[in-house]
């Protein structure tokens, strides 16, 4: 059976959201620097779009920590496929997500991060599944909380698929 995309957040609730998102870390990093880590691939069309509406100075960098395969439960096993770039050392690094569901590779990351002696870290996520959590980790912005379905657009993907939809749908018919 070949999967179909029911939307779930609009393009324009996204845009909205992006947008008060970005006036809200605008105001709290308020005479700062800031240093956006994207955790590709899914985070970048967020991270592009929050960057944009943030008005203090913003550097950026790329991680890849993957734990998904093709499927669409997360493996449990977490593995850094790129590191940074630069030195977070003395920094304000706020990491950018495109979803948080169970934690793990969020909690995995935060651990690794604050080894390389940030002064500041905090976590935005466009999208947050509570209900899934199984690690606690602390996130300082949240776009949307949404239910426990699986979801692609906006940098989302299922199988490499579907991240260039211009809102957040959910997959209906996927195995």
């Amino acid at each position: 059976m070949a999967e179909t995309i029911r939307e779930l957040v609009s393009e324009k609730n996204v845009d909205k959201r992006i947008e008060e998102l970005g006036k809200k870390i605008s105001e709290d990093y308020a005479g700062k620097e800031i240093h956006l880590i994207c955790v590709l691939k899914g985070g970048v069309f967020f991270m592009c779009e929050l960057a944009k509406r943030i008005s203090v100075p913003v550097s950026m960098d790329f991680m890849s920590v993957s734990s998904y395969g093709d499927g669409t439960k997360s493996s449990g096993v977490v593995k850094i496929v790129k590191d940074l770039d630069e030195s977070i050392d003395g920094k304000d690094v706020l990491i950018v997500e495109d979803i948080i569901d169970s934690g793990r590779t969020l909690y995995y990351l935060i651990d690794i991060l604050k080894k390389r002696n940030p002064k500041s870290i905090h976590l935005c996520t466009l999208l947050d599944k509570p209900e899934r959590r199984v690690r606690d980790v602390k996130v300082d912005y949240v776009g949307f909380n949404i239910p426990d379905e699986f979801v692609v657009g906006y940098g989302l993907d299922y199988a490499q698929k579907y991240r260039n939809l211009p809102f957040i749908g959910v997959v209906e018919g996927a195995e």
